[in-house]
């Protein structure tokens, strides 16, 4: 059965998801899904009996099983033990599968000495004070290992709780973590929110690979009680089938696992490495193209990504990256060739100026205060001719928050009220799957915060920088205290400034004003961001660009997550062939 799994290291190694991670200092965790499911499928062979040949000279496990049962009636009779209660008998309908000739199901506790942990009672300080680690669920990794127990017990302390001694197995029997185990390495104590069983004639390492086999947990699973906080107790984890081969078999099935195993660790390193290596590579490129200082540099640079498009941006995270350079490129006046015929960006604010001066006379709008001068180290890059910095409020209407008296009017039908979960990350593309309602009364504060299209909503407490544009046609709706909303001038309401308030450049400014426990982000804080205005006719050639560019990028995104869906259900075949 060993060429089931060498002969497909293609699909095993193709069946993964890199999941989107978000700028500097977050690693990149790789859900190395295929390798997950080869390690799954080498231990159901093992424990089916088709890992290694069966040889007929050897010694039937059920002589293995008389041999054990003989053992613990010496135990009892010697007092080292006491007798345990008769384990139900197996009725055929219990067998998850068929098993090879010379094999036996057996039921757990007919493996060896079965016990529960027990914590020694506090009130002794003495009790914790020796050199013997003491383990919880929290000690027992995914990987099936021991971590480093910050507990220890006294050799007082050991006698009042549960002992482990090498070779015993340990699983979590209670929690989220249910079903992990390790082999005891050392003299341990454990509490009671784990069993264990000190195997009896059987390998350790065999009884390890069973327990820890996909149609294992299964049942146990099926067997533990309560929904929130799944558990088993020591007497119905001792009924759970176990397939026991000849002692021989186990030895030649714990040197295959061992094998395989170690082939499995060598293709996760290696996918690791080479997915450390990618990301790292695009971000090198992707910098360089950022940095570019004339628009010669920058084409060049281009030029050199554009050639190998299609190895550079083969996942998710590297289309994410692809996005924000986009994004970054556009608002440094870099994505798009400037045209120094369009009117430049100073008569633009000049012209926005009047009319707002206009909207205040008539009292439509209410006069700003002014706003600080922009300082030539604030500027984080230089601008191209024709565009200018300017702050927020240079180009806004109008930026509020919502009010704080809107529970009383929460309702199941009514005006929309959009909320910071109705926000997204790096889009402004309102999430609609989770609409609440009010039913606001006529005149009431919160309506000077009715939306409008055009209005660009921004988290302003916790996950700061969230966003949501409100659509045409949107209706009647309203926001709450925690989320911003900036109406910009008419002569500004196109898609250059939600792209610039999702780009790398305004996250760096969300990010900044960090305040108390929770970070906040502060009315003021919007109006005074930076923004890099282009002339009128660039923003519009701009907002076209990263529209193709982004359309790209998600038809990229939509190939690799069909890709890796085909590569999961190719897995996932394979498993079923090879078991079937």
């Amino acid at each position: 059965m060993q060429h089931v799994i060498t002969d497909h290291i293609d699909v095993w190694t193709g069946a993964y998801t890199p999941k989107s991670s978000v700028g500097r200092g977050s690693s990149s965790k790789l859900n190395l899904h295929g390798i997950k499911k080869l390690r799954e499928l080498i231990l159901e062979l093992a424990v089916r009996g088709k890992l290694v040949p069966q040889d007929p000279n050897d010694k039937p496990a059920l002589v293995l099983l008389e041999r054990i049962a003989a053992e613990k009636a010496q135990l009892v009779a010697e007092g080292k033990i006491k007798k345990q209660k008769p384990l139900p008998p197996i009725s055929e309908d219990e067998k998850p599968f068929d098993l090879p000739s010379g094999w036996e199901w057996a039921k757990l506790g007919s493996a060896g000495l079965g016990a529960t942990g027990k914590t020694p009672s506090t009130k002794d300080p003495s009790f914790f004070e020796g050199n013997i680690p003491f383990i919880g669920p929290g000690q027992i990794n995914a990987a099936g290992h021991l971590l480093k127990s910050d507990k220890t017990l006294s050799t007082d302390g050991l006698l009042n709780s549960t002992e482990a001694l090498i070779g015993d197995i340990l699983m979590v029997c209670i929690g989220g973590s249910i079903g992990k185990a390790a082999v005891a390495d050392q003299q341990i104590g454990f509490n009671q929110q784990i069993n264990a069983i000190r195997p009896i004639k059987i390998l350790s390492g065999y009884l390890f690979y069973a327990i820890t086999s996909h149609s294992f947990t299964k049942i146990l699973l099926e067997k533990a009680t309560g929904s929130a906080t799944p558990i088993i107790n020591r007497g119905k984890w001792e009924e759970l089938l176990i397939p026991i081969p000849p002692l021989l078999e186990q030895h030649r099935i714990v040197t295959k696992v061992n094998e395989l195993m170690a082939l499995c660790d060598q293709l996760e390193q290696q996918q690791t490495n080479a997915i450390t290596a990618h990301a790292t590579l695009v971000e090198t490129l992707l910098t360089t193209l950022t940095n570019s200082t004339t628009a010669e540099e920058t084409t060049e640079n281009w030029n050199r990504i554009a050639e190998h498009f299609d190895t550079l941006f083969t996942t998710e995270h590297s289309i994410d990256q692809l996005k924000q350079t986009i994004l970054q490129l556009a608002v440094m006046g870099k994505l798009v060739a400037q045209n120094p015929a369009d009117e430049p960006a100073s008569v633009l604010l000049s012209r926005i100026a009047d009319e707002k001066a206009r909207l205040v006379k008539e009292g439509k709008i209410k006069k700003q205060k002014p706003l600080p001068p922009i300082n030539d180290d604030e500027k984080p890059f230089e601008l191209p001719s024709g565009w200018e910095w300017c702050r927020a409020w240079s180009v806004a209407h109008t930026i509020t928050s919502g009010s704080r008296d809107w529970a009383k009017y929460l309702s199941d039908t009514g005006a929309k009220f959009v909320t910071m979960s109705n926000l997204s990350r790096g889009e402004y593309k309102l999430r609609l799957n989770s609409m609440r309602y009010v039913q606001p009364p006529s005149g009431g504060e919160g309506s000077r915060t009715r939306l409008e299209a055009g209005d660009l909503l921004i988290s302003i407490t916790g996950d700061v920088g969230n966003l949501g544009l409100i659509p045409k046609d949107f209706g009647e709706a309203y926001i709450n205290q925690h989320t911003g909303m900036l109406r910009f001038m008419p002569e500004c309401r196109n898609l250059y400034f939600p792209n610039l308030m999702r780009s790398p450049l305004a996250k760096h400014q969300y990010d900044a004003p960090q305040r108390g426990i929770k970070n906040s982000f502060r009315l003021g804080d919007i109006g005074e961001m930076l923004i890099p205005l282009p002339p009128i006719a660039e923003q519009h050639r701009i907002v076209a660009k990263v529209n193709e560019l982004t359309a790209l990028c998600d038809q990229l995104k939509t190939r690799i997550q069909q890709t890796q869906q085909t590569n999961l259900h190719l897995a996932d075949a394979v498993v079923e062939q090879a078991l079937g």
